[in-house]
């Protein structure tokens, strides 16, 4: 009995040695990741200087960390996260800023109010999950703040790029 199922069985072992020193494919070797793209840097470098930035003093016209009004604020955080000679102003900043719809802010956008009167006079720093960070006025310190606030929600008039 043995003897008629050798053949098969040999056949069988045969295809299996076969089968296992047939050289495999090697492993494909995946290329790294590209590298963030550099507005993705300058951006997570924005978030990071305005958030360390929270507490430091107003000071009107106040640019370093020594004391900063709003727009002294960002030309400061920008310079540090590697974007320099922003204008100093507002108005300035709002006037070289790309418009963009507040659904699809992006972290580092800046985000810009009417106080009083018809033209914008205030700016914050988004940073991400609707709040922003902004040196609000004299006697309080720069703070993170949400921009649905009870005061600054109604003065928040649109918002705008610097980074592409």
């Amino acid at each position: 009995m043995w003897a008629r199922h050798t053949p098969v069985v040999a056949a069988s072992a045969l295809a299996t040695a076969l089968a296992c020193m047939v050289p495999r494919a090697p492993e494909p070797v995946l290329p790294p990741p590209p590298p963030a793209p550099r507005a993705s840097l300058e951006r997570a470098a924005v978030v990071r200087v305005a958030e360390s930035l929270v507490g430091a003093p107003y000071r009107a016209g106040g640019a370093t960390p020594r004391g900063f009004d709003c727009s002294g604020l960002v030309v400061y955080t920008y310079s540090r996260a590697g974007v320099p000679d922003l204008p100093r102003s507002a108005e300035h900043l709002e006037r070289i800023s790309a418009p963009v719809d507040l659904a699809e802010l992006l972290p580092g956008d800046l985000l810009f109010f009417r106080l009083d009167g018809g033209k914008t006079s205030h700016v914050g720093i988004y940073v991400g999950e609707r709040s922003f960070v902004h040196a609000p006025s004299r006697g309080k310190r720069v703070e993170r703040i949400d921009f649905d606030h009870v005061y600054w929600g109604p003065r928040l008039t649109h918002a705008g790029r610097i980074l592409d």
